[in-house]
């Protein structure tokens, strides 16, 4: 292995599929840490809160997990700070053992029988901890990712960091589908349900372990270098009226529409299909949608090599519109096919499609949109608000909403809703499309310091 120098020191000089693969495998682990909870909300609903009330202890199970994304701004808000002035990778290494120590402990609570209310405020506090790390963690990775990267083909190198989101999802899903069938149902009820949690910390060992390889991202060493890195983010991110601007398209243009687009496809269409086949049908559950959000993953490649090339408002614009138009029909054949686990693999299938058009080129755009000295802090706060407020709070408002109206479909009001001010202000807003800036001109206009070839 040679050497380099960057940013004044030596440091391995490494290929980039091993930089996205070090990266992107960090940033699955987290969202597995994040979304094992929700994969096991009725678990919870059972074990931490008062019995009784089903409808109490399921919008109050979903409440505890919006809550760890409500957190998610103020970590993006903290690390953003860390990461602009300290660096990226010592930031996302501290998101990373922050997210797996807390992921662990959750399997460690005592249920509300044995601690009573003292058990959901634990649960509580370490999905806060999950949150804040969260936060960090996301901007980081992806900014990392994106100044290693050479212009012109950001869209595809930082879309392999989108797929980790759902990937997450489909290995908590197949981590405790594999803990289900390996033991009996008493088991898994009475202390099975932990193994999931516990087993992060392995996963985050090794990820850790993988991580550590890693230099400081070429732009921002550089950047340091030549004098221009931020020597207080959070006053220049939110100093500027050009810059709250900026976080306000971003947040309502962009990030909040395809929030709410990547929860209701991927998130409520599980909650959904449980609900219409039963919590005692998850085998076939969970394989419908672990054999869709895989084969649906390949559309975050695709999305972002796309980007490259034509732009990427028009992409999520148009999955913004998709998200409006067909979300209702769409979910009544969920209804409707419910005996065929076929047709309802391809409903699926064509709902994580609309999240990778919406996912697969945001985060090439978030970096593209805001300067290096203050990049980690301006991207991560309207990425974390979007899919932290506006997104994760799709399961609890859509139950809510279905449980006030009445009706079955009622939850999809609000992701349709937020869907259409997506598409209404990111084409309201006139500006250059962002694949054509070329962000190492801000320190030089060189290439690159990394070989995009093993």
């Amino acid at each position: 292995m040679t050497a380099a120098t960057i940013g004044g020191s030596r440091a391995p000089s490494l290929n980039l599929p091993f930089i996205i693969g070090a990266s992107s495998v960090g940033t699955l682990i987290e969202w597995y840490d994040f979304y094992i909870y929700g994969v096991l909300a009725a678990v919870f609903a059972t074990h931490f809160f008062p019995q009784g009330n089903v409808f109490f202890a399921t919008l109050a199970t979903w409440a505890v997990f919006w809550f760890g994304f409500i957190l998610r701004p103020f970590g993006a808000l903290l690390f953003g700070h860390l990461g602009d002035l300290i660096g990226r990778k010592f930031t996302f290494m501290l998101t990373l053992i922050m997210m797996g120590a807390a992921t662990f402990l959750v399997g460690c609570v005592p249920s509300y029988a044995t601690w009573g209310i003292a058990a959901p405020i634990l649960i509580v506090l370490m999905r806060a901890i999950q949150g804040l790390a969260l936060g960090g963690e996301y901007g980081g990775a992806a900014t990392y990712i994106a100044e290693h990267a050479p212009d012109g083909r950001r869209g595809l190198y930082t879309s392999w960091i989108q797929t980790t989101a759902t990937m997450g999802i489909v290995l908590a899903l197949l981590v405790v589908l594999i803990c289900r069938q390996s033991m009996s149902p008493a088991a898994f009820n009475d202390w099975g349900w932990r193994v999931p949690f516990w087993l992060s910390a392995i996963l985050v060992v090794l990820s850790g372990y993988i991580r550590l390889k890693l230099a400081e991202s070429p732009l921002y060493a550089r950047l340091k270098d030549q004098g221009k890195a931020s020597s207080n983010p959070v006053k220049e991110t939110y100093n500027t009226r050009k810059n709250w601007g900026l976080m306000a398209f971003a947040l309502f243009g962009a990030t909040a529409p395809e929030g709410v687009v990547w929860y209701t496809s991927q998130f409520y269409a599980l909650v959904f299909l449980t609900g219409i086949l039963g919590a005692a049908n998850y085998p076939t559950i969970y394989t419908i949608m672990m054999v869709a959000l895989t084969i649906g993953s390949l559309g975050f490649l695709f999305f972002g090599w796309l980007s490259d090339k034509i732009g990427r408002r028009p992409i999520m614009s148009a999955g913004f519109a998709l998200a409006v138009l067909t979300y209702w029909p769409v979910f009544t054949w969920l209804g409707t096919f419910k005996d065929s686990p076929i047709v309802l693999t391809l409903l699926v299938l064509y709902l994580v499609i609309l999240v990778t058009m919406v996912y697969g080129p945001i985060a090439a755009f978030l970096v593209e949109l805001f300067p290096a000295r203050i990049r980690y802090s301006s991207m991560s706060m309207p990425y974390h608000i979007g899919n932290g407020w506006f997104g994760g709070g799709v399961p609890f408002i859509g139950t809510l909403l279905t449980g006030a109206t009445g009706i079955a479909l009622g939850g999809l009001f609000y992701p349709m809703a937020v869907a259409a001010i997506g598409v209404v202000v990111s084409q309201a807003f006139r500006r250059e499309p962002t694949h054509h800036i070329r962000i190492w001109e801000e320190v030089g206009g060189e290439p690159p310091l990394v070989p995009d070839q093993p």
